[in-house]
């Protein structure tokens, strides 16, 4: 008697796809760099290190998450460092000219928002390539920090001190900081909105094609403007980070976009859009900041670093694309002796995908 192999028979164990993912190799990456930051600096692996390296990973964290969805669809945003300066000068600015705090902190969420919806308005609504309308407002918003702050520089002393305090309260003692429960709260929003409902769905399908999109009732416009403006709000919650945390300036957070895109591409978003999880941009993100830090420990100059951060950004366009025409051509190989080998007269069986 045959037995009967049903599909689900067919199906691997779900632990050993999930294994063979991307998501989990770059964990295990992700644990590698650990173990060696920690073995080249035995320091790492105190609660001060582990405090300070998440401070510092913050703005790229929060920045990936609407970058992730906007690169799935396939757009860019190249603003988002000058909109946290932007938003960094207009608290600081005001904080100067007498104002109170949240009423700085709020005229600074909406310039941020203003500026994320101008650049969504271009990109969703007129049709302008995101990658051309980023590279101008990015250095319109540049622009904008210098007029709004000048040569000033205003540091977190200048603001109420239970709010730069808030910033350095840690979690008991394990160094880890509570303004990282809003870090995680944020992530978990972002996730479930790519993965668990159906705009996060309409998302990968806009990446793959925008006229498949709109047929199966997606509204391209609509979605990309949104994203934009996400993007605009999450930056300006990040310049006002930025101003609690650091300083508020005219240089504040420059060429922060370049760490944030290595980031999100080297967590397995691909840059033609359609593919990419919020897991994995964040272990992206996770990899570049602790091998940045633990090279910072090691007293390796700033300069090298942004080499470094180049490199992976390269590596991540890259890799993906050669990998993809290694798997093809190992795929034509074996279709080719498939075809070469069968007994003449008799059909060639299709390959089976």
């Amino acid at each position: 008697m045959t037995e009967t192999v049903t599909p689900r028979d067919r199906r691997a164990n779900p632990l050993v796809n999930w294994l063979r993912s991307r998501d989990a190799i770059l964990i295990g990456v992700l644990l590698l760099v650990i173990v060696f930051a920690i073995l080249a600096q035995p320091r790492f692996a105190s609660p001060v290190t582990v405090g300070y390296l998440l401070l510092n990973a913050i703005p790229i964290l929060m920045i990936a998450l609407p970058m992730t969805l906007i690169i799935i669809t396939g757009e860019i945003d190249l603003s988002v460092a000058s909109i946290v300066g932007m938003s960094t000068a207009t608290v600081g600015s005001l904080t100067l000219a007498g104002w109170e705090f949240l009423p700085a902190v709020g005229a600074a969420i909406i310039v941020g928002t203003l500026g994320g919806a101008l650049n969504g308005a271009l990109v969703a609504f007129l049709g302008l390539p995101s990658l051309a309308v980023t590279i101008g407002t990015l250095a319109l918003y540049r622009g904008l920090t210098l007029v709004f702050i000048g040569d000033n520089a205003v540091s977190s002393s200048s603001y109420p001190p239970e709010f730069p305090a808030f910033i350095d309260l840690k979690l008991g003692a394990s160094g880890v900081p509570a303004v990282m429960i809003i870090v995680l709260l944020f992530i978990a929003a972002f996730g479930v909105l790519l993965h668990l409902t159906p705009f996060g769905r309409g998302l990968y399908a806009l990446g793959y094609s925008k006229d498949a999109a709109r047929f199966v009732g997606i509204s391209v416009a609509r979605s990309k403007f949104w994203l934009f403006v996400a993007s605009g709000f999450v930056s300006s919650l990040v310049g006002i980070y930025w101003a609690l945390y650091y300083s508020a300036r005219s240089d504040s957070a420059t060429g922060l976009e370049l760490t944030v895109i290595a980031a999100v591409l080297l967590g397995g978003v691909s840059i033609f859009g359609g593919r990419g999880t919020v897991a994995g941009a964040i272990t992206g993100v996770l990899i570049i900041s602790v091998l940045n830090y633990a090279l910072r420990l090691q007293r390796v100059p700033d300069v090298v670093l942004i080499i470094i951060t180049g490199t992976l950004l390269i590596v991540s366009v890259v890799a993906p694309s050669v990998l993809a025409n290694l798997r093809e051509r190992r795929v034509r190989r074996r279709a080719s002796t498939s075809f070469s080998g069968a007994p003449a007269g008799e059909p060639t069986a299709p390959n089976p995908r």
